[in-house]
Order: C-alpha cells, then structure tokens, then sequence
C-alpha cells in the first residue's frame, strides 16, 4: 500500500491494513511511505545546488516530527511529556557520541585478522552465524577415502554428498533455480527434494541476488545454506550480495559471519561453450574477499571439498566444471559418506625432476595426458583450491624441478595463474632455470562453435608442446 509516511494516523492505518492482510494468509504484503529528505545526501553534498529554495521549505514543511507531536500533544501526552522524550533523545545521542569519541585508537596488527575464521582468542567476541564449534565438532569426517567405493560421476558423487550431509545435519537447507522438484538443470539435486521435503531442497524465484540474500540471511540465523547458481555467468547480478558476504566477518570484527556455500557450474561443455554459460572466470572469486573457492577436477575430490565446504566457518564458491559433470572425465570412486578434502591442498598427480605443472579444473585432465608422454618428467599439481592455494606444494615442487609452467582455464590477463607466477618470481627465484610460463584461453569471450572453442582452450597438445619446450631450455 501507498501511504504518507509524514501522516502518523495513515501511516498507522497503513501498517494496521498490510499486518491484518498477512495475519489472515492471503500472502505478504509491501507498505510503501514517501518521506522528505530534510538534509543533503552526505557531508560534501550541497543540496541547494540542485533544488530551489522553495522544493526544501516545501519539504521542511513536510517533516514528520512536528507532525508526529500535534498527533501525541495533548491528545495522548502532555507537553512536559514531549519535552522530556526529547530531551532524553538528545541525552542518548550525545552519550554516543562521546563514546565513540572515547574509544581508543585500534591496533594496526587487528586490521588483517577476521577476513576468515580464526582460532578463537580471550577477549573475542561470540560469531553469530552458521554452525556452532560444538555443531561442527559432532559431524564424523575423514581424509581417508573408503576402500574400492563404486564409480561416479562428479554430479551423482555432488548429489550423494549433499544427501549424506542432509541427513547428518538438519540445519543444512538445498536451494536455487528449478533444484527442488526438477532437480536442477544438470540433475545434480535430482530426487533430493521427495526424499528431504519441500522445507530444505525448494525452488526459488529466478532472482540470483535473491538466492544469495536469502542464503546470508539464513546463514546468520544458524542455518547451513547450499545455494546454487545455474551457471558461472548468472553469478553476476548477485556480485554485491556475494562480495558483502565475503568480508562480513570482518566489518563486524568477528560478531556476525555468513558461511553459505554457493554451488555454480561453468566452463566449457562437451564440445560446446558461448560467453554466457561457458565462463570459467575463477579469479573473480579469488579477489572476493573472505571466500574460499573450490575447483575439483574429480568426483572424489568433488565430495571431499564440498563435505568440507558445508562445515566450514568460511562462505565457499563450489565450482561444478560441465564437462566433468555427467562425463567419464571427472569419474572417481566414491570415496565415502564422511571423506573430507581439506582446502589449501594440493593433489601430486605425477612426479618428475623436469618440471612443475600447476592446474586446477577440468584442464587437470588435459595435462595428464600430455605429462603422461613425458615419463619422469613431470610433477604434475592439482591445486583443487585456488582460494586457499597451496604455496608450499608449489614452491617446493618448483624449487625441486627449476621450472614451471601454470595451465588455466581462466583469461590469460589477470588469470589466477599470474598471482602464483608472481610468487614463484619472488619466492624461487634463486631456483629457476626457464622463465615462469603461463597457458590459458586466450584473452577473448568463450566461442560457441566447436571449431572456434576447441581454437581457444588448451589441449594437450598444447601443454605437451609447452613443456617440451621449457624440457629443453
């Protein structure tokens, strides 16, 4: 309803008519009441330089308050009442402002903690939001997969953790685009909501913004939201949402915290991309600060990180690769209900003195193939997480090898693999024995056809080419 917020008794009228619509079940209601804007926008902001004189007297005129006190004086208080409120007003207003004049200067070595959780010190306040150490402590987890575990592929090996963990953890809550009774665009969350309810895997609006708002909310409320964004690209209308997400923790000095887990495919299909659900774009998560950002490039992998994910203090983007979902690319033993993959730490796919490859995703699997033609070559690394990533694996590994080559999906401009390229310069430097090299898509939009993706992406060929060359310098 519309309504004049400067009017005490419509406003009333208003609120009384959109409380008695809701109480009665016939849905929810939104009440809408204009008020002026008495002063500037903000302190360098002059508003008569773009008002006239008599647009601010109008709206002074308009001021709630007088309004407000003809309303209560003397229908419902006195004068010496009002006098009063208002003196007590001023009295609050004023004791806040001394004491936050009265504070002391903060430490500087503070401003770099609570970006993520940390281990708790005297004097630090509570967290609202997400699990209790208690809650987290009592769910049974392992880094040791279950012995011969059937084959899956990454979407039944998602499905199965995010079931194993419903049924341990009733805070936990399965949400987004078509996920409750179509099960999701991939079939990721197919059949979850029969067997759950309704009440923790449903549909939502097609609003992304809305999907992370409802999923901070919740978060902070002590729930354990998985939400999923059908695609990479879809991400982005919500990017304020997921970028306030990430540094919570840390604007409230450690009160408030929002550990939602975001699930989200993307990257280039089976012999198909195009700018929009084809994006890799990772390094994005990795500038949001506060995030953790997972990139299996297996099933098993794929349920350790996301198990550990769903437990964490931490809010987490879980990247879904397409082409490994519902191929033999990305299949694994199941590894278990309890397996738990740590983050920050690197999988050492193949060993060799020649030189290092970094890679993470669904390139994981392009450079095996062409390690694999370079026996005792190639230390092969799957970083599995770029946000923590593991510095100490790659340093060590590089310092051993003397050189390295960095293979991403992502842009080659600004990539992820430049941020690890600058370590390894600083860092190895004293150990390198070739320039850092770098192999990515080429700096243009995902192509749709086949011919132009395939043109793009690097394949093993590529990589195989690559780190002949690097070999022989």
């Amino acid at each position: 309803r519309d309504g004049n917020g400067c009017d005490p008794a419509e406003a009333s009228a208003r609120l009384a008519e959109c409380v008695a619509h809701v109480r009665s079940g016939a849905g929810p209601a939104l009440v809408h009441l204009t008020v002026p804007r008495l002063s500037s926008h903000s302190g360098p902001d002059n508003q008569k330089g773009y008002r006239t004189d008599e647009e601010i007297a109008a709206d002074t005129e308009r001021d709630p308050l007088p309004q407000l006190r003809a309303h209560l004086v003397p229908a419902l208080m006195s004068e010496q009442e009002w006098s009063a409120l208002e003196a007590e007003v001023a009295r609050d207003v004023d004791a806040a402002l001394q004491a936050a004049r009265a504070r002391a200067v903060p430490d500087a070595a503070s401003v770099k903690r609570f970006v993520y959780a940390e281990s708790p010190r005297p004097g630090d306040p509570r967290t609202f939001g997400g699990l209790t150490t208690g809650e987290r402590d009592a769910l049974r987890g392992s880094e040791t997969p279950v012995p011969d575990g059937d084959v899956v592929r990454l979407a039944e090996a998602v499905r199965r953790t995010l079931a194993s963990e419903l049924a341990a953890n009733p805070k936990l809550v399965v949400f987004g685009e078509d996920v409750g009774r179509k099960g999701g665009v991939h079939l990721v969350t197919e059949g979850l909501q029969k067997r759950f309810g309704a009440a923790r895997v449903f549909d939502t609006s097609l609003s992304e913004e809305g999907i992370i708002g409802r999923a901070v909310g919740m978060a902070v409320s002590g729930l354990v939201p998985v939400a999923e964004i059908q695609f990479r690209k879809y991400a982005d209308p919500a990017h304020e949402q997921l970028n306030n997400t990430g540094t919570m923790r840390w604007r409230t000095a450690n009160q408030f915290a929002a550990p939602i887990v975001v699930r989200m495919p993307g990257g280039f299909g089976k012999d198909v991309g195009d700018p929009w659900h084809s994006l890799s774009g990772e390094v994005t998560w990795a500038h949001a600060l506060g995030w953790q950002v997972a990139m299996p490039s297996n099933a098993a992998d794929a349920v350790g990180l996301l198990r550990a994910a769903m437990r964490s203090p931490n809010p987490t983007i879980f990247f879904e690769h397409r082409s490994l979902l519902m191929t033999s690319d990305g299949s694994a033993r199941y590894p278990g209900d309890e397996y738990l993959v740590p983050f920050g730490r690197a999988s050492r796919l193949r060993e060799g003195d020649g030189i290092t490859v970094v890679t993470w995703g669904a390139m994981v699997h392009r450079a095996i193939e062409a390690a694999d033609r370079f026996s005792g070559d190639v230390t092969l690394l799957d970083l599995r997480t770029i946000m923590p990533w593991d510095r100490a694996a790659v340093l060590e590994s590089v310092r051993h090898t003397g050189k390295c080559l960095i293979v991403h999906e992502d842009t080659t401009t600004a990539g992820f693999g430049a941020e690890i390229a600058a370590v390894l310069a600083r860092d190895a430097f004293w150990h390198l024995d070739a320039p850092i090299e770098r192999l990515t898509v080429d700096d243009v939009p995902m192509p749709y056809h086949e011919v132009l993706l395939q043109a793009v992406l690097p394949d093993a060929e590529r990589i195989a080419e690559r780190i002949a060359a690097l070999l022989a310098t």
